[in-house]
């Protein structure tokens, strides 16, 4: 009875290490995949400096004279270029390492096989956001250190909460790229381009390289109705300890209710849209399609 109690368990137990057990298999090929392209890496850490140098170049248009302060608090503005580039640079990692990668993986012809197998589609996607994470989070990192080599410093308060709204707002960011994914099942090759579109519009919309008070008034108004909006407002006024007029958008009372909400709500509903493409590829047979 003892022996029939103890298997009992073991397999009760067997699913959920299955699962890890091919979750980690997923990890260590896309980190495979990542590291056997070693110009690809020294370029995407080169192409961060060229970015960091010409955004910040680009924001000291709205001061006067090249200065490095804005508005009557003298706000520094390479905060504001380096901390708006930390989820800039995640939502284009996302878009890029979720989205557009099922698509690079049908064009490899991998695509099929794997969805046809009994792997977890759960993991596949979350294998993906490992990779991201780590690899954004390290870039992210290098952009500060590049920002206080090139400047004095920069502001560097609440740590804490800062973490938790930066959390927050990666979660939401992984959701649209769930969600970004299931829309590549559906439009194919259409999906790079999309992922560019999309890439502008943050730019514009999200504010992350310039305050949001500089914007006209009908961009603020769409900045208003986007979660990752206040993400950035928040994420950036946190870390510069709310001087006046920051956060710009809302109260950062209201602000951190908005982006707990998006990082809650966004990676279940990208997850439930992902899957129900996959369904509809299964059925149409267009899984190997492209």
């Amino acid at each position: 009875m003892e022996n029939v109690q103890k298997t009992t368990q073991i397999n009760e137990q067997r699913p959920l290490r299955d699962w890890f057990d091919m979750f980690w298999a997923m990890v260590r090929k896309e980190f495979t995949i990542k590291t056997r392209y070693p110009i690809e890496l020294f370029a995407g850490f080169a192409q961060l400096f060229i970015m960091i140098a010409v955004f910040t170049l680009a924001t000291l248009t709205f001061t006067s004279g090249g200065s490095d302060s804005i508005g009557e608090g003298g706000i520094n503005i390479y905060s504001i270029v380096v901390y708006g580039f930390i989820p800039f640079i995640f939502l284009t990692e996302t878009l890029w390492g979720i989205g557009v990668n099922i698509r690079q993986e049908q064009l490899q012809g991998t695509l099929e096989s794997v969805f046809l197998s009994p792997a977890s589609q759960a993991a596949s996607l979350i294998s993906r956001v490992i990779l991201t994470l780590i690899w954004t989070s390290l870039m992210s990192l290098m952009a500060i250190i590049l920002m206080v080599l090139m400047t004095r410093s920069i502001p560097f308060f609440n740590l804490p909460l800062a973490l938790y709204i930066l959390a927050m707002t990666l979660l939401g960011t992984f959701g649209i790229g769930f969600a970004f994914a299931a829309i590549t099942l559906r439009i194919k090759q259409t999906a790079q381009t999309l992922a560019n579109v999309f890439q502008f519009s943050f730019m514009v919309f999200c504010a992350p390289f310039i305050p949001f008070g500089v914007l006209p008034e009908w961009v603020k108004l769409v900045s208003r109705v986007i979660p990752l909006a206040y993400g950035v407002d928040a994420f950036r006024s946190t870390l510069m300890n709310y001087p006046a007029g920051f956060p710009e958008l809302a109260p950062i009372n209201v602000e951190i209710w908005i982006v707990t909400l998006f990082g809650l709500l966004a990676p279940p509903l990208g997850l439930w849209l992902y899957y129900r493409e996959e369904a509809r590829a299964r059925r149409r047979g267009s899984l190997g399609i492209y």
